[in-house]
């Protein structure tokens, strides 16, 4: 019987099975990443080494995601040039066009980052933070 699902439904089994392996490299247990939380990000002026590298960092690269090696969804952010190689993630001036922003506001259509339930979300004041850095240009400050 079981080898008669794995024939009707191997799409779905695949699926589950990539995803399964996507989501385990994900951790959220990085030391410090609790205190990135109680960093407010300003309203304008946005830097990117002091505000939103952190905030990338500690989420979404030591996390086992979008670091160096592992680059899920082909996307390092470990650093300024990684982050905004291809204009379609960030898009200099343009938060609403950014997949990113689509990403980590969980726009429908688009996979949530962080994964739900496997690294704490971004904060509302992060979110925002890295949405102003985008609308003011993306600069690598």
């Amino acid at each position: 019987m079981k080898f008669k699902l794995l024939k009707i439904y191997p799409a779905l089994f695949l699926f589950l099975f990539i995803f399964s392996l996507i989501i385990s490299g994900c951790k959220d247990t990085v030391a410090g990443n609790e205190n990135i939380d109680k960093i407010i990000i300003p309203n304008s002026n946005v830097s990117f080494s002091k505000y939103i590298f952190p905030v990338f960092n500690l989420k979404c690269a030591t996390s086992g995601c979008h670091d160096d090696g592992t680059r899920a969804g082909d996307l390092s952010l470990t650093s300024w040039a990684n982050a905004t190689i291809d204009p379609s993630i960030i898009f200099p001036g343009h938060p609403e066009n950014s997949r990113l922003v689509w990403a980590i506001e969980g726009q429908p259509g688009v996979a949530p980052m962080p994964p739900i339930g496997f690294v704490r979300p971004l904060t509302p004041n992060q979110i925002q933070g890295i949405k102003t850095w985008i609308k003011e240009g993306a600069k690598n400050n």
